[in-house]
């Protein structure tokens, strides 16, 4: 189970340090995906087959599903820790989530999140607000 935010910067070759405690349930592969709200996505493999199944069956439907699909599985990338914690994060994802150096981690159960800080601020701004005002949590 991921849980908890933690704060970061990717170093000079795009690689960001994953918090220790999420390390061991990464140990068997990862990987890294676009996600919905425009941040990024690291998975285990168990959880990840599971996401991609959701991604295949909405392709089945509709131009869009297919459209989402496309964009899904060929910006996916192996996210794999190394011995240090780090995993790259290749410029086309970083682009896709606007993050140039800050982020902010985030566990969110079944995966993890990765945003530009400040996008994070904006986002955990909304939900707060959400939550405070009896919002479903």
């Amino acid at each position: 189970m991921f849980v908890g935010e933690y704060q970061h910067s990717l170093d000079e070759k795009g690689r960001v340090i994953l918090p220790a405690r999420f390390r061991d349930q990464l140990a068997a592969g990862a990987f890294v995906t676009t996600e919905l709200d425009g941040c990024l996505s690291v998975w285990a493999p168990e959880d990840f087959e599971m996401r991609a199944q959701e991604v295949r069956e909405r392709a089945r439907t509709s131009a869009a599903g297919r459209q989402v699909a496309r964009a899904f599985f060929a910006g996916t990338v192996d996210g794999t820790p190394d011995k240090q914690g780090r995993v790259v994060i290749p410029q086309s994802l970083r682009s896709f989530a606007a993050i140039e150096r800050e982020v902010t981690i985030t566990g969110q159960f079944d995966h993890i999140e990765i945003w530009d800080a400040t996008r994070w601020r904006e986002e955990k701004a909304r939900g707060d607000r959400g939550l405070a005002a009896g919002g479903d949590a």
